[in-house]
């Protein structure tokens, strides 16, 4: 089974978890191995030897994975993707890796065991601080320390710049959750929704209709693209179609197979060897 290959950041310290990747140049596949390693339903390959890490994950498990997180939206940043469960077997709060690290998520981890698990802040058996606060490391659980969890210098990282960009549209989604629970309380949602979906049936006509001048049609593209529920069901579509064609590529290659072998039964060698036989009987 085809397997992924182990790679370092080039950018990164050399010490940094983060820096790890496993890639797969076909299938033009790369991903962190920290994502991989806490994704809830991903294990290693049963074929791995604990002394070579530099292939340890199988290209087919990580893709299974991945069409898996398409369906799970992140209990953070509210984007699918979010392999990374709460081991609480109850929750259903989903992360992907950094985004658990930004909602201080805890971290479980032993290596030599297999077990790399993460508990949402509701559920953490610590009940620990922030993992970026400036007198913490990042070693929950017994986790290594690295570069990045030491004690905050005059001059900010770029990796706690984008946590704070994070944190700060956290604070927008949940605001604008917290506004939709009040309209469901008051009985407004149902109207929403008639007045969304009557915007998109006329956004459609819109489209649809040759006669619709080119202001009015770029005017309605852009308000549809600015909807970033618009651009994700695209995205979704998008991958759905590529995986659809990979399959039908797939069966095509096995159907060429066969009607190879069908091709090459068509004459029976020993067909010669029947009609003797058969007008010998018929004597």
């Amino acid at each position: 089974m085809e397997k992924m290959v182990k790679r370092k950041c080039a950018f990164c310290p050399a010490d940094e978890e983060c820096a790890i990747m496993y890639i797969a140049e076909k299938q033009n596949l790369a991903v962190h191995q920290n994502c991989l390693l806490y994704s809830s339903g991903f294990v290693e390959s049963e074929e791995h030897n604990p002394e070579n890490q530099d292939t340890r994950f199988d290209v087919a498990s990580v893709q299974s994975e991945i069409r898996r997180g398409k369906r799970l939206m992140c209990n953070f940043c509210r984007k699918k993707g979010a392999t990374v469960g709460c081991e609480i077997k109850t929750c259903r709060r989903s992360y992907h890796y950094f985004c658990a690290l930004c909602d201080d998520a805890a971290l479980e981890t032993d290596g030599g065991q297999g077990i790399y698990r993460v508990f949402c802040p509701k559920h953490d058996p610590g009940k620990r601080t922030n993992h970026y606060d400036a007198d913490n490391k990042r070693n929950r659980h017994g986790m290594k320390s690295s570069t990045f969890t030491e004690k905050r210098s005059t001059e900010e990282t770029a990796a706690e710049n984008s946590l704070r960009l994070l944190r700060k549209k956290h604070n927008k989604h949940k605001a604008r959750i917290d506004f939709l629970r009040k309209c469901k309380q008051a009985g407004l949602l149902d109207g929403i929704f008639k007045e969304m979906l009557d915007t998109l049936h006329l956004a459609k006509e819109k489209l649809m209709d040759d006669n619709t001048s080119e202001t009015e049609y770029e005017e309605t593209v852009i308000s549809l693209f600015d909807c970033s529920l618009f651009e994700n069901i695209l995205t979704n579509v998008h991958s759905g179609t590529e995986e659809k064609l990979q399959e039908l590529l797939e069966t095509r290659k096995r159907l060429d197979t066969q009607i190879e072998l069908l091709q090459d039964l068509k004459v029976i060698p020993f067909q010669e060897n029947i009609a003797s036989a058969s007008s010998s009987v018929s004597e």
